[in-house]
């Protein structure tokens, strides 16, 4: 059954990474997973929550460090440690049928920390705007599965890892959301969906 798991696994691998395979994800897809792609966006939205919420909007931070920690604890620090599973770039053999688009990282594979830190902060916003911004969901949503998309296409990640990660991230991102939900309702009662930004 896990063997037939696995094989069913790289099948679906080598249609994404060589059946999807042009040139303009070829450019694209690389700059979507990495990081640094991003700090633009996360700086703004550090400096929005404060501006914007005030106090609260420095908690909102604070949890959104926190969540994005034990996510990545978890999946880069308890399960791959535990579970090790070598990436597709590092598989000697396996590695010979793939497109391998950027530098394999040395670390395992499952799951897709990506997958995992990306999907817990999106539904962690998802909890807190979804009420207050009508294209939250959407928008969280689509960018977290980019990013992990991206993975499987570059050949980092299989699409187990990037599938079991986003759903160790939906469960944390949630989490967190109705813990801050908990400890400080009324950033709860105080948000039309109709809201402005103010500037």
């Amino acid at each position: 059954m896990l063997n037939q798991l696995i094989h069913f696994d790289q099948e679906i691998f080598l249609i994404i990474n060589q059946g999807l395979s042009n040139p303009f994800f070829d450019w694209l897809l690389p700059i979507l997973r990495n990081p640094y792609t991003w700090s633009p966006l996360y700086l703004f939205l550090i400096i929005f929550f404060i501006k914007h919420y005030g106090k609260m909007g420095i908690l909102i931070v604070a949890f959104t460090l926190a969540n994005f920690g034990v996510s990545d604890a978890l999946s880069s620090h308890v399960i791959k440690k535990n579970v090790k599973r070598v990436r597709p770039c590092n598989d000697l053999v396996f590695k010979e049928e793939a497109n391998i688009r950027v530098r394999c990282g040395s670390g395992f594979s499952f799951t897709s920390s990506h997958a995992t830190n990306h999907f817990a902060m999106a539904f962690f916003w998802i909890v807190l705007f979804r009420r207050r911004w009508k294209h939250t969901l959407w928008l969280c949503i689509t960018w977290a599965a980019l990013i992990s998309f991206s993975q499987i296409y570059v050949g980092v990640h299989y699409p187990f890892d990037i599938l079991c990660g986003a759903i160790l991230g939906i469960l944390i991102g949630t989490g967190t959301g109705y813990l801050f939900k908990r400890f400080f309702p009324e950033f709860f009662k105080t948000n039309p969906i109709t809201e402005t930004v103010t500037t």
